[in-house]
C-alpha cells in the first residue's frame, strides 16, 4: 500500500466537526398517509400570499441570470418598510445563514457564544463549526433572562444570542429585558436578537429591537420571510447590523446567496398587508383556543408568543405515546428532545380544520 492509499491519510474534517449533532428538521411524511397534516416546522399554514406567488411565477423568465449580489431591490423594500438604513442590512439564505455568517466572521477557536438553554439550535451548530464553545444559560421557567445570560459571559464571549419570541418554548423578552441585557454586555460582544416570530406578538411589553440597534455598535436584529410571509421554501432572511459589522460580514458572504425568485417573492410579500393580517388573525384566534383546549385535556401548555404551542406531558413515555397517536391520525408535530425537552411536543398552529383535528386527537388520547 502506498502513502497515497493509506486510510490514515484520508481527508479529515477540522477538529470538532464530527462531534456536532446535525440539525434535524420537522418530519414531513408518515408511512401509509398520502397527505399528512404537517404541523412540525412552524410554517405559515396559509401558505404564501397571492402577490408573492405571482411574483415568483413571473420571475421564471429571469432565472438564467445571476441575482443582484446586493439584493438591491429587496434591500430597498425592507429598508422602506421597516424604516432602516439599507446599507446596514445583511441578507441570507434564511436568517440561519445570517447567524452562520456572524459566527464565521467573529469567532475563532476558543471563543464562545452564549444562548439560552432552549435557544435555537442553529446558533450552536455554526459556532461549533468555527471551533468555538457554546455556553448555555439555564431557563428554569423556560425563558432566557438577562441575569442568566450575563452570568455566562466571560472574556472569550464574542456573541450572545437571544430569541424573542423563542423557539421552541414560545417565551419572549420584554423591551426592558433586552435593554438590560445589552447594557450589561461589554462593548466588544455582539448581541443578536432573533425576531423570527415578531409579527405574531401581541404582548404590550414586547417591542422590536430595531430602535435599540439603530444607535448601537454591537446589536444585530434578525428577521425571516419564512414565518408570517410563508416563504420558508425560498429561504430569505436578513439582519439589521451596525455598518462595520455589515461590511465585515459582506467580505465573506457568498455573492449570490439570495435567489432571483426569492428576491421577487419577498418584495411582493412585504407589500401584501392583507396576507400578513390574515396570517396574524389565524394565530391570534387559535393560539388561545388551542392552549385552553389542550390544558383542558390535562396537559401543560406553555404561554406562547409565536405561531406554535409547546405541550408538556407528564413524562417521556406519555409524550412519545401522544406523538404516535397524533401520527396515527395523520398529524405530524415536532418532538423537541434535541432541545432538552424530551417530554414535550411543539405544535404549529394550522388552519381551522387542522387545529380542530389536533384538538380532537389529543382529546381522544387523553381519554385512553
Amino acid at each position: 500500500m502506498t502513502d497515497a492509499q493509506d486510510p490514515a491519510r484520508t481527508p479529515a474534517p477540522k477538529p470538532g466537526i464530527l462531534d456536532i449533532a446535525p440539525y434535524v428538521g420537522g418530519k414531513s411524511k408518515i408511512d401509509g398517509v398520502a397527505e399528512p397534516m404537517k404541523l412540525s416546522s412552524n410554517e405559515n399554514m396559509l401558505g404564501a400570499g397571492e402577490k408573492a406567488r405571482e411574483a415568483y411565477a413571473n420571475a421564471v423568465s429571469g432565472i438564467h441570470i445571476y441575482p443582484d449580489g446586493r439584493a438591491a431591490k429587496l434591500r430597498t423594500a425592507v429598508a422602506d418598510k421597516m424604516g432602516l438604513e439599507p446599507e446596514r442590512l445583511i441578507f441570507g439564505n434564511g436568517s440561519d445563514e445570517v447567524f452562520a455568517l456572524l459566527n464565521q466572521t467573529y469567532l475563532t477557536p476558543g471563543d464562545n457564544i452564549v444562548s439560552g438553554q432552549y435557544g435555537f439550535l442553529a446558533y450552536r451548530i455554526s459556532a461549533k463549526a468555527n471551533q468555538a464553545e457554546v455556553k448555555l444559560a439555564p431557563e428554569p421557567d423556560f425563558k432566557a433572562t438577562p441575569e442568566a445570560l450575563l452570568a455566562q459571559v466571560d472574556e472569550r464571549t464574542r456573541i450572545v444570542y437571544v430569541s424573542s419570541p423563542s423557539n421552541p418554548t414560545g417565551s419572549y423578552n420584554t423591551a426592558e429585558e433586552i435593554r438590560q441585557l445589552h447594557a450589561g454586555l461589554p462593548s466588544d460582544v455582539i448581541l443578536v436578537v432573533d425576531e423570527a416570530y415578531a409579527e405574531y406578538v401581541t404582548e404590550s411589553d414586547w417591542q422590536t429591537s430595531f430602535d435599540l440597534a439603530r444607535d448601537s455598535e454591537n446589536i444585530v436584529v434578525t428577521r425571516t420571510f419564512s414565518k408570517i410571509h410563508g416563504l420558508g421554501g425560498l429561504r430569505i432572511g436578513y439582519g439589521y447590523a451596525p455598518l462595520k459589522v455589515a461590511e465585515a460580514v459582506d467580505r465573506i458572504r457568498l455573492p449570490f446567496n439570495v435567489s432571483v425568485a426569492g428576491i421577487e417573492a419577498a418584495v411582493a410579500a412585504l407589500g401584501d398587508e392583507a396576507h400578513q393580517q390574515a396570517s396574524r388573525e389565524l394565530i391570534h384566534t387559535w393560539r388561545p383556543r388551542l392552549t385552553q383546549a389542550i390544558r383542558g385535556f390535562g396537559f401543560e401548555v406553555l404561554p406562547s408568543a409565536g405561531n406554535f404551542v409547546l405541550v408538556r406531558f407528564k413524562d417521556v413515555d406519555q409524550c412519545n405515546a401522544a406523538n404516535a397517536y397524533l401520527n396515527s391520525k395523520g398529524i405530524i408535530v415536532r418532538p423537541v428532545g434535541g432541545y432538552g425537552l424530551p417530554e414535550a411536543l411543539r405544535i404549529t398552529i394550522g388552519t381551522d380544520d387542522q387545529n380542530r383535528a389536533v384538538m380532537d386527537a389529543l382529546s381522544e388520547f387523553a381519554a385512553t
